[in-house]
């Protein structure tokens, strides 16, 4: 016979606590007691205001219709991250979400292009819808090119997480959830399991549980300093160590999309709300002083700062078990990749929805934790990967920074990566992988590797039909951008946000 959990206790709130309570209080409300622990007094990080796709997803499920949430949040539409400088200075590339041109067959769009021989990299994105709307500053929800066949516009959102969280936590407090004011300041094991038994707060207050999930961020309160799981330092392939953020005026027009700038010794952010413009400097302390990486920063913002810079100290890597016998991490608390793929918010979301497939009864089945964990440690490495590929692509030649990226070791699962696609422009993907082959597609050629050879099934047929098979692509594309809104013009329509 096994004990169905009872009682479900969330430490910190912020966007990933009030994201789980949320999802669990939809899925699971009437099965459990829901106790979430914050304090006021303790800041959360809370610079992660661009998403990707699959958040649409999440706030389907809760049931939040996507004006509504922009309107909350002062969100704005998302269609790619565009990287300036990241090749060599002057360089610049969109990652566009979505389709670039239209597969035949078995074969890639992309190998077709390739197959032209003299083909510019930068004509490859005349086929991405997403980057035609976004540099022309254009949006409307769009599932599909009426009579073509072609898929429409793929977005995501830019959205002030503070306000996300706020608005998660009425929602969820509406479900049931129950939101504690306290500090923790010891945790009670079980003597037997070595499981978490109880949380006391600086009041006195003790909150006893079955399942516990960590969100106290970079303390990582009972994953780390109570169950002692060790965390995997990656900051070899991943040497920035620090962000500085400041939110700024906003800039008009809006545009679509997110920016990622390379600068001496990291990059800088710029994502564009409806009230303001939130921007950051991501840097590595042993290349660039705190003082000079401030100046930067202010340096390059596109309108007046509205704050202090604030300064984020991190060590990217993960948690070696993100779930430890009764307890669950998520967030920070679980690990922290920088935000150049704004993938933060997207781990939250995946570790949640792999808690609830995997849910356990009190007796905690170990098959189920360590299929968690190996899924949890695959994902962490796959955007890892990802990530690592932008720097080590780098072509900077008179900065240390970045030329430490172009030499140091990388996994040997980006080196085959980058080998394979070097060779014969071929991406393979694993089945349940974040990132599309589209998405390692545009980076590769937006930093400069031309492969050296196409597909053969791209020659059964014709130059001329090629020719004009993308001909008529860029032609549909190109009229079907001139003809949507401007974003700014849609979000007024749809989603204005209150005036602050």
């Amino acid at each position: 016979m096994h004990s169905p959990i009872k009682k479900l206790v969330i430490v910190g709130g912020g966007t990933s606590g009030w994201m789980a309570a949320a999802m669990l209080s939809r899925l699971l409300g009437k099965q459990l007691q829901i106790t979430l622990v914050e304090s006021d007094e303790i800041g959360t990080v809370g610079v992660g205001e661009a998403s990707i796709p699959p958040l649409q997803l999440f706030n389907n499920v809760l049931g939040i219709a996507e004006d509504e949430f922009l309107k909350a949040t002062q969100g704005t539409f998302k269609l790619g991250i565009e990287f300036e400088h990241w090749g060599q200075t002057g360089d610049a590339y969109m990652h566009a979400f979505g389709h670039i041109g239209k597969d035949l067959g078995f074969t890639p769009f992309h190998q077709y292009w390739l197959s032209q021989g003299n083909a510019q990299p930068r004509d490859f994105w005349q086929y991405s819808l997403n980057y035609l709307a976004a540099k022309h500053n254009k949006f409307q929800r769009l599932d599909s090119i009426e009579g073509t066949g072609l898929a429409g516009l793929t977005h995501a959102y830019h959205f002030d997480a503070g306000l996300y969280a706020a608005y998660l936590r009425k929602y969820s407090e509406k479900q049931g959830v129950k939101r504690i004011e306290g500090k923790l300041v010891t945790t009670q094991l079980a003597e037997h399991s070595g499981n978490i038994a109880s949380v006391t707060l600086a009041s006195g207050q003790i909150i006893s549980g079955d399942l516990f999930i960590d969100c106290s961020g970079f303390r990582a309160l009972l994953i780390e300093q109570a169950l002692e799981t060790g965390y995997e330092d990656w900051r070899h392939w991943l040497p920035c160590d620090t962000a500085l953020a400041t939110p700024s005026e906003a800039v008009h027009p809006i545009p679509p999309y997110t920016k990622s700038i390379a600068h001496e010794a990291g990059w800088q952010w710029r994502i564009p709300l409806q009230h303001r413009t939130g921007n950051g400097l991501v840097y590595c302390s042993r290349f660039l002083s705190d003082e000079a990486a401030t100046e930067l920063l202010l340096s390059k913002l596109d309108g007046k700062p509205l704050a202090e810079p604030k300064k984020i100290s991190f060590i990217t890597g993960r948690r070696r078990l993100q779930w430890h016998k009764n307890c669950v991490a998520l967030g920070l608390a679980s690990g922290f990749l920088e935000p150049l793929e704004s993938t933060s918010l997207h781990l939250v979301q995946s570790g949640i929805m792999r808690l609830l497939k995997l849910f356990p009864t009190a007796e905690f089945n170990q098959a189920n934790i360590d299929e968690y964990n190996r899924q949890s440690r695959a994902e962490f490495e796959q955007v890892r990967d990802f990530i690592i590929l932008h720097y080590r692509l780098n072509r900077h030649e008179a900065s240390p920074f970045w030329q430490h990226c172009q030499t140091m070791d990388i996994p040997e699962t980006l080196q085959h990566r980058i080998d394979l696609f070097r060779a014969s422009g071929i991406v393979f993907r694993h089945q349940d992988e974040l990132f599309s082959e589209a998405a390692w597609v545009q980076v590769m050629l937006g930093q400069g590797i031309s492969p050296e050879q196409h597909h053969p099934l791209t020659d059964t047929i014709t130059k001329q039909q090629l020719t004009q098979y993308c001909a008529d692509l860029r032609h549909i594309y190109g009229s079907t951008a001139n003809r949507l809104q401007r974003h700014e013009d849609y979000l007024a329509q749809h989603c204005q946000a209150p005036h602050v």
